[in-house]
């Protein structure tokens, strides 16, 4: 009864739902980073993002008086709004942390010396005094106050086209499209010829090779890092743009070699044997039919590349420099979080910029990735 036809087996359900729950563990949080990059920062600092859609009622970080004042009736006033053009409604209000809902909308507070501070529902506040006010330190309101959803392209504004403590995540942008693109298409170059010479030419110490480069994948990069580096300056390299390229490439090419001859050798020998009777040479064998029969496992080392190039750090800063010029998103937001770490609506910004691309670039060739990985594991 447990094989009747229709009905899955357990095993079955649990891969599933264990699948589904990994998702969700993905989904949500990036769904919640692309909600809080549109909203304001006291928005974010006051409620989580699954109620930006609600009114939203809170107590705000506290708000000092500020403005000009004039002099009306013998005393000296200052007007004004706490909530700027926002559009919130007071409910409660206060002048201490202690008692921060002490007065309801309407209610006049005494500060003491003759001083008094009026506070409306919509935040428009009057605060007067016998004498002037213009070298004393103002007042401070704590508010209680519901306010209606509000979101915002400025972060965005911000993030791409204002330069925040003389970085420009922009330019940041710019400089890891500059590292990722051709550090992702020159291993595939390199990598292609390779694993076809690999896979169906014979010539001696081929074996040899192919074992070299499956142990030069459980090789840590930090072990080249300063020996690699060494090497550049002693060639005139030294660190740019051309010396992160190579860097890539020598750091990514055992695991494309890998993965592309694998799967180049389980391509039918016989349209290979074929072209050969024809008179065709490697070359165009290689270019006019491996090369278009390999796409998925091309497609497939293309993601794991761009995406570990782009997120990378220690290679960025170790072969690329630390300069605003030069300086990659990752770098750049390491820098955000030290320099800007109250500031959540650019940071969020910040982090949806950074993983927007990758977020492209996956699921554009994601239906080639189990192809490509699978090639060669089954005959």
């Amino acid at each position: 009864m447990d094989n009747i036809a229709g009905k899955k087996p357990a095993l079955l359900w649990a891969v599933q739902l264990s699948v589904a729950a990994l998702v969700l563990m993905w989904v949500i949080p990036t769904f919640g980073l692309l909600v809080s990059s549109f909203r304001t920062g006291d928005q974010i600092a006051s409620s989580g993002w699954w109620r930006a859609l609600s009114t939203q009622e809170s107590q705000q970080p506290a708000i000092r008086i500020s403005g000009t004042e004039v002099q009306k009736d013998g005393l000296y006033v200052i007007d004004g709004n706490l909530f700027g053009s926002g559009k919130a409604s007071l409910s409660k209000w206060g002048t201490s942390s202690r008692e921060p809902e002490a007065y309801a909308p309407g209610d006049t507070a005494d500060l003491g010396d003759g001083q008094t501070l009026t506070v409306q529902a919509d935040g428009a506040f009057a605060l007067s005094s016998p004498a002037s006010m213009a070298d004393g330190r103002l007042p401070r309101v704590f508010t209680t106050a519901s306010t209606p959803p509000e979101f915002t392209v400025q972060n965005y504004r911000t993030v791409l086209f204002s330069p925040m403590a003389g970085q420009s995540v922009g330019q940041a942008f710019l400089n890891t499209l500059t590292v990722s693109i051709p550090a992702t298409i020159i291993p595939i170059l390199v990598a292609a010829f390779a694993a076809y010479a690999l896979a169906w030419m014979e010539f001696p110490g081929r074996a040899l090779l192919i074992a070299a480069i499956v142990g030069l994948l459980v090789v840590p990069l930090q072990l080249a890092l300063i020996p690699l580096l060494q090497f550049h300056n002693a060639i005139g390299i030294g660190k740019g743009y051309l010396g992160i390229w190579l860097a890539h490439t020598g750091f990514g090419l055992p695991m494309a070699i890998y993965l592309l001859r694998n799967y180049m050798v389980g391509l039918p020998r016989d349209i290979i044997e074929n072209a050969k009777v024809d008179g065709a040479t490697d070359f165009q064998i290689f270019v006019k039919i491996i090369l278009p029969l390999s796409f998925p496992a091309l497609a497939s080392f293309a993601i794991f590349q761009f995406l570990w190039t782009w997120n990378d750090l220690l290679v960025a800063l170790v072969f690329l420099g630390t300069g605003n010029d030069q300086q990659v998103l990752t770098g750049n937001l390491v820098n955000l979080m030290g320099s800007r770490g109250g500031d959540w609506e650019i940071l969020s910004a910040s982090a949806f910029v950074s993983i927007l691309v990758p977020l492209i670039v996956f699921f554009s060739m994601q239906r080639f990735l189990v192809r490509g990985l699978l090639a060669g594991s089954v005959k």
